[in-house]
């Protein structure tokens, strides 16, 4: 019996390019176009898994977990400080579609340092803010901003807790002066107090209490008259 040779199909060359570029499991670091770094795992020719990118022109780093191209998962970022050549850790926790979302820790510039919970970039949920000043508030945000209950402890000892809007003291709070000793319980509108009562409040141990003691109120029906001035702010609200 004759032999007949069968002809071979072959794929042509950049299409055989093109299936050896494709990136599917652990990778060597990628170079793109831009000059940016990749090392780690790929699936379906997308960054999947664990790995790390560096961006050459901004010089930052995120070290973690992928999904199909996207940051997702727990990882970290950190970038480049100009003065020294070091990296600085900015951000640890959970992502989601490339952005902060779960728990995470943000360091910020000036020192201010946010723990908490995070949704598409922003502070919402609990959390506690430690400010360059010393404050700290520990609370529910909501786009960036206190909202809901929260306290807020100032670096003078003195405290709020209470209700807040749009990053202000909005609703009802007490206010506790511990350098006179006194507390304030009302409401507030927009961060400013509307009406209250204000009374001693550990004046003994207070370091800077006030000359003399705040006087009994000697209205009928105090809370009624409280009721009636705060109706009248909701009112403009």
């Amino acid at each position: 019996m004759p032999y007949i040779k069968t002809s071979q199909k072959h794929l042509p060359f950049t299409a055989w390019l093109d299936v050896k570029s494709q990136k599917c499991g652990l990778r060597h670091t990628v170079f793109s176009v831009s000059g940016n770094e990749y090392t780690g795992e790929w699936q379906d020719n997308k960054k999947h898994g664990k790995g790390s990118q560096v961006w050459k022109k901004s010089g930052a780093i995120y070290s973690g977990e992928w999904k199909f191209g996207k940051r997702e998962g727990y990882g970290t970022y950190s970038t480049l400080l100009q003065e020294t050549k070091e990296y600085t850790r900015k951000y640890a926790g959970g992502w989601k579609d490339g952005k902060k979302h779960g728990y995470g820790t943000y360091f910020y510039n000036n020192s201010s340092v946010y723990e908490g919970e995070w949704s598409e970039d922003y502070r919402s949920g609990w959390g506690r803010m430690y400010y360059e000043n010393g404050d700290i508030y520990e609370g529910e945000w909501l786009n960036d901003k206190n909202h809901g209950q929260g306290i807020i402890q100032f670096a003078n000892g003195n405290w709020y807790e209470g209700a807040w809007r749009d990053g202000k003291k909005n609703g009802s709070g007490k206010f506790y002066y511990s350098d006179k000793g006194q507390l304030y319980e009302g409401f507030w509108l927009e961060g400013t107090a509307k009406c209250g009562t204000l009374s001693d409040f550990g004046r003994d141990e207070a370091p800077t209490p006030t000359k003399y003691p705040i006087p009994q109120i000697h209205l009928v029906d105090v809370q009624l008259v409280l009721k009636e001035a705060q109706s009248a702010y909701l009112g403009q609200c």
